[in-house]
């Protein structure tokens, strides 16, 4: 007779662990008991070395970044202010080395200071998106993201004077965007009363200049149809000649 070894069991001899009921069912109501253990107060963010400060803020500001992205502006605009609040500069002399790492704290909170006015134009909060551009251009006095937001908030509020004079600063830092130039159209378009002016347009030299009336200059349209014109007729003239001359041959 074989013998059977102690390892060799059949499959009815092993327990099937997969059968088995759960100690806490799915549907069962579960009580947490938390106890506190400690109470720490928050470091004051200019205690903290400059590289605690861009990590602390920068996490901050990625979690706003991704509550912008699922569109929860307002939960957005509060980690963005959380951030604001760690990366602040401490505004003191201490060498070349603490000077950039100063300015590179500068940087950070300019991109998050964009990022909040960002988040504040979503949910309406046109005053304080107008207070935090201004912000930025008080740090980075040549951000064109924050000039032309400036200029399309003033424009929008019925502050034209201002608001053509930071657009006008935007265009001259970045004559190529399109944006600037098509709020700039718009601006132009209100100045003057509201008034359509179909097939006009304002030259971008003109409002880079220091007097902002539009100085307009007619549509390709209009003389596009003048050339047609004028190569009708020639056509005409050429056709009437190549007649006469048939007709004259045909006689002699």
């Amino acid at each position: 007779m074989d013998r059977i070894s102690s390892t060799d069991k059949s499959p009815a001899d092993i327990p099937d662990y997969n059968l088995r009921e759960p100690d806490i069912p799915a549907w069962a109501a579960l009580l947490y008991q938390l106890q506190l253990l400690d109470v720490r107060e928050k470091p004051d963010p200019l205690t903290l070395p400059v590289a605690d400060r861009i990590r602390i803020g920068n996490q901050k500001r990625e979690r706003g970044n991704f509550n912008f992205q699922r569109e929860e502006y307002s939960m957005a605009v509060r980690a963005y202010s959380m951030a604001l609040d760690v990366l602040i500069t401490c505004g003191r002399d201490g060498g070349e080395k603490v000077e950039e790492e100063e300015e590179e704290v500068r940087d950070y909170r300019v991109k998050c200071l964009n990022n909040l006015a960002t988040a504040q134009l979503k949910l309406e909060r046109y005053d304080e998106a107008l207070h935090t551009s201004r912000d930025v251009l008080t740090l980075e006095p040549n951000n064109v993201k924050s000039l032309f937001r400036l200029g399309k908030l003033q424009s929008d509020m019925g502050e034209y004077e201002e608001a053509m004079e930071v657009l006008k600063r935007a265009l001259k830092l970045e004559p190529a965007t399109k944006a600037i130039h098509v709020e700039l159209s718009k601006l132009v378009k209100r100045q003057s009363g509201g008034r359509d002016i179909q097939g006009w347009k304002p030259k971008p030299a003109e409002l880079l200049g220091e007097n902002i009336t539009p100085f307009l200059i007619p549509s390709k349209k209009k003389e596009s149809g003048t050339s047609w014109k004028c190569i009708l007729c020639a056509l005409v003239v050429a056709l009437s000649s190549l007649v006469t001359s048939l007709i004259l041959t045909a006689r002699n």
